[in-house]
Protein backbone atom coordinates (compact mmCIF):
# COMPACT_ATOMS: atom_id res chain seq x y z
CA UNK A 1 0.00 0.00 0.00
CA UNK A 2 2.84 2.37 0.85
CA UNK A 3 4.47 1.80 -2.56
CA UNK A 4 1.14 2.48 -4.31
CA UNK A 5 0.72 5.80 -2.47
CA UNK A 6 4.31 6.79 -3.26
CA UNK A 7 3.74 6.02 -6.94
CA UNK A 8 0.53 8.06 -7.01
CA UNK A 9 2.21 10.97 -5.24
CA UNK A 10 5.19 10.92 -7.63
CA UNK A 11 2.84 10.77 -10.64
CA UNK A 12 0.79 13.72 -9.35
CA UNK A 13 3.92 15.79 -8.64
CA UNK A 14 5.45 14.98 -12.03
CA UNK A 15 2.22 15.84 -13.86
CA UNK A 16 1.93 19.12 -11.93
CA UNK A 17 5.55 19.99 -12.74
CA UNK A 18 5.12 19.21 -16.45
CA UNK A 19 1.85 21.17 -16.67
CA UNK A 20 3.41 24.13 -14.87
CA UNK A 21 6.40 24.10 -17.23
CA UNK A 22 4.19 23.90 -20.32
CA UNK A 23 1.88 26.67 -19.20
CA UNK A 24 4.58 29.01 -17.88
CA UNK A 25 5.46 32.10 -19.87
CA UNK A 26 8.95 32.20 -21.26
CA UNK A 27 10.18 35.63 -22.34
CA UNK A 28 13.61 36.60 -23.55
CA UNK A 29 14.53 40.29 -23.71
CA UNK A 30 16.61 41.52 -26.63
CA UNK A 31 16.87 45.31 -26.47
CA UNK A 32 13.52 46.76 -27.60
CA UNK A 33 12.07 43.36 -28.55
CA UNK A 34 10.68 40.65 -26.30
CA UNK A 35 10.79 37.12 -27.64
CA UNK A 36 7.75 35.20 -26.45
CA UNK A 37 8.94 31.61 -26.69
CA UNK A 38 5.63 30.21 -25.44
CA UNK A 39 3.64 31.72 -28.33
CA UNK A 40 6.47 31.91 -30.88
CA UNK A 41 6.10 35.69 -31.20
CA UNK A 42 8.17 38.85 -30.92
CA UNK A 43 6.65 41.85 -29.17
CA UNK A 44 7.75 45.45 -29.24
CA UNK A 45 8.70 46.07 -25.64
CA UNK A 46 7.14 49.54 -25.57
CA UNK A 47 3.70 50.73 -26.58
CA UNK A 48 3.50 52.63 -29.87
CA UNK A 49 4.55 56.21 -29.09
CA UNK A 50 7.08 55.21 -26.45
CA UNK A 51 10.81 54.67 -26.95
CA UNK A 52 13.17 52.10 -25.44
CA UNK A 53 16.16 53.88 -23.87
CA UNK A 54 18.08 50.70 -23.00
CA UNK A 55 16.53 50.47 -19.55
CA UNK A 56 12.84 51.34 -19.79
CA UNK A 57 10.09 52.69 -22.04
CA UNK A 58 9.94 56.48 -22.04
CA UNK A 59 7.27 58.85 -23.31
CA UNK A 60 3.56 58.31 -23.61
CA UNK A 61 1.61 55.64 -25.44
CA UNK A 62 -0.22 57.10 -28.42
CA UNK A 63 -3.94 56.54 -28.65
CA UNK A 64 -4.80 55.49 -32.18
CA UNK A 65 -7.74 54.56 -34.37
CA UNK A 66 -7.43 51.80 -36.96
CA UNK A 67 -6.56 54.17 -39.82
CA UNK A 68 -3.64 55.61 -37.82
CA UNK A 69 -2.56 52.11 -36.79
CA UNK A 70 -2.11 51.18 -40.47
CA UNK A 71 0.35 54.06 -40.82
CA UNK A 72 2.18 53.08 -37.60
CA UNK A 73 2.52 49.48 -38.84
CA UNK A 74 3.93 50.67 -42.18
CA UNK A 75 6.49 52.82 -40.35
CA UNK A 76 7.42 49.96 -37.98
CA UNK A 77 7.92 47.58 -40.91
CA UNK A 78 10.11 50.11 -42.74
CA UNK A 79 12.22 51.09 -39.72
CA UNK A 80 12.41 47.79 -37.83
CA UNK A 81 11.96 45.27 -40.62
CA UNK A 82 9.57 42.37 -40.49
CA UNK A 83 5.84 42.03 -40.58
CA UNK A 84 4.57 43.90 -37.52
CA UNK A 85 0.84 43.75 -36.86
CA UNK A 86 -1.85 44.08 -34.24
CA UNK A 87 -2.05 41.00 -32.02
CA UNK A 88 -4.99 38.63 -31.97
CA UNK A 89 -7.19 38.57 -28.87
CA UNK A 90 -5.55 35.34 -27.68
CA UNK A 91 -2.04 36.76 -28.20
CA UNK A 92 -2.73 39.99 -26.34
CA UNK A 93 -4.55 38.22 -23.51
CA UNK A 94 -1.47 36.04 -23.08
CA UNK A 95 0.39 39.14 -21.82
CA UNK A 96 -2.00 39.61 -18.90
CA UNK A 97 -0.12 38.73 -15.74
CA UNK A 98 -2.51 36.73 -13.53
CA UNK A 99 -0.25 37.13 -10.48
CA UNK A 100 -0.11 40.89 -11.07
CA UNK A 101 -3.91 40.89 -11.31
CA UNK A 102 -4.20 39.25 -7.88
CA UNK A 103 -1.96 41.75 -6.12
CA UNK A 104 -2.88 44.77 -8.24
CA UNK A 105 -2.71 48.20 -6.67
CA UNK A 106 -4.74 51.12 -7.96
CA UNK A 107 -2.65 52.13 -10.98
CA UNK A 108 -0.26 49.22 -11.59
CA UNK A 109 -0.95 47.49 -14.93
CA UNK A 110 -1.67 43.77 -15.14
CA UNK A 111 1.38 42.99 -17.28
CA UNK A 112 4.90 41.87 -16.41
CA UNK A 113 6.68 45.20 -15.87
CA UNK A 114 10.11 43.54 -16.11
CA UNK A 115 9.54 42.85 -19.80
CA UNK A 116 6.97 45.52 -20.62
CA UNK A 117 7.88 48.53 -18.44
CA UNK A 118 5.70 51.64 -18.19
CA UNK A 119 2.74 50.00 -19.91
CA UNK A 120 -0.22 52.33 -19.78
CA UNK A 121 -2.96 50.68 -17.65
CA UNK A 122 -5.68 51.06 -20.28
CA UNK A 123 -7.32 49.26 -23.22
CA UNK A 124 -5.08 48.09 -26.09
CA UNK A 125 -6.31 47.19 -29.57
CA UNK A 126 -6.28 43.74 -31.08
CA UNK A 127 -6.70 43.18 -34.80
CA UNK A 128 -9.59 40.81 -34.18
CA UNK A 129 -13.20 41.74 -34.85
CA UNK A 130 -15.93 40.73 -32.43
CA UNK A 131 -18.20 38.50 -34.53
CA UNK A 132 -21.05 38.98 -32.05
CA UNK A 133 -21.03 42.79 -32.34
CA UNK A 134 -20.94 43.94 -35.94
CA UNK A 135 -18.12 46.39 -36.69
CA UNK A 136 -16.52 46.28 -33.24
CA UNK A 137 -13.07 44.99 -32.29
CA UNK A 138 -11.65 43.28 -29.23
CA UNK A 139 -9.40 45.09 -26.78
CA UNK A 140 -7.51 43.96 -23.70
CA UNK A 141 -7.48 46.31 -20.75
CA UNK A 142 -4.17 46.24 -18.86
CA UNK A 143 -5.76 48.00 -15.88
CA UNK A 144 -8.26 45.22 -15.19
CA UNK A 145 -6.75 42.38 -17.24
CA UNK A 146 -10.12 41.85 -18.96
CA UNK A 147 -11.11 41.67 -22.63
CA UNK A 148 -13.80 43.84 -24.17
CA UNK A 149 -15.35 43.48 -27.62
CA UNK A 150 -17.29 46.69 -27.92
CA UNK A 151 -14.95 49.24 -29.48
CA UNK A 152 -15.22 50.57 -33.02
CA UNK A 153 -12.26 51.22 -35.34
CA UNK A 154 -12.72 55.00 -35.22
CA UNK A 155 -12.17 55.03 -31.44
CA UNK A 156 -8.70 55.58 -30.03
CA UNK A 157 -6.88 53.01 -27.91
CA UNK A 158 -3.26 52.19 -27.10
CA UNK A 159 -1.28 49.81 -29.34
CA UNK A 160 1.44 47.18 -28.83
CA UNK A 161 2.74 45.55 -32.01
CA UNK A 162 3.73 41.93 -32.50
CA UNK A 163 5.21 39.76 -35.25
CA UNK A 164 5.66 36.03 -35.76
CA UNK A 165 9.08 34.62 -34.92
Amino acid sequence: MKTYLQTVLITVLATTFIFTQLSAKTYFARDHIIQDLTNNLEWLRCSVGQQWNGDTCTGDALLMDHETIKIAITIANEQLGGDWRLPSLKELLSLVCQECKKRRLSSIPTINAKYFPNTDPRAYWTGEQNKMSKGSYWTVNFFTGHKFGRFYPYQQMAVRLVRDR
